[in-house]
C-alpha cells in the first residue's frame, strides 16, 4: 500500500524558510511523477511543483520560481520542498502527491493517485 507521510511544515514570518519533507513507501520510486499542491481555505487546491523522480524535470508554479525549490532523495525516497522567501499568501495546507506517469500536466490534481494527509504553513506578515 502506498503512503505518503509529510512533515516540516511551521508557522514562520514573511521571509521566513520552511522545508518539507513527503517520505515515500510502498511503491516503485523510479519512474513516477511526484508534486507538492497547496490549499488554502476557500480556495481551489493548486500545484506548487514536480519532478519526475526516474530523471530530471522539474516544475513550479509561475508563484513560487525562484523562491521555492523541489528536489528527491532516491535512496531515503524521500521528497522536499525548500521554501524560501516566504510571503503570507503561501499560508495553506500543503500536500505531497505522487502519480504514474501520463500525459496530463503536472499541476492537474485530478491526476494523481496518491496523497498525503498534508502538513500547515502558516506565514504571517
Amino acid at each position: 500500500q502506498v503512503q505518503l507521510v509529510e512533515s516540516g511544515g511551521g508557522s514562520v514570518q514573511a521571509g521566513g524558510s520552511l522545508r518539507l519533507s513527503c517520505a515515500a513507501s510502498g511503491y516503485t520510486y523510479a519512474s513516477r511523477r511526484m508534486g507538492w499542491f497547496r490549499q488554502a481555505p476557500g480556495k481551489d487546491r493548486e500545484g506548487v511543483a514536480s519532478i519526475v523522480t526516474g530523471g530530471l524535470g522539474t516544475y513550479y508554479a509561475d508563484s513560487v520560481k525562484g523562491r521555492f525549490t523541489i528536489s528527491r532523495d532516491s535512496s531515503k525516497n524521500t521528497l522536499y520542498l525548500q521554501m524560501n522567501s516566504l510571503k503570507p499568501e503561501d499560508t495553506a495546507m500543503y500536500y505531497c502527491a505522487a502519480r504514474d506517469l501520463s500525459s496530463a500536466s503536472w499541476a492537474d490534481f485530478h491526476s494523481y493517485n496518491y496523497w498525503g494527509q498534508g502538513t500547515q504553513v502558516t506565514v504571517s506578515s
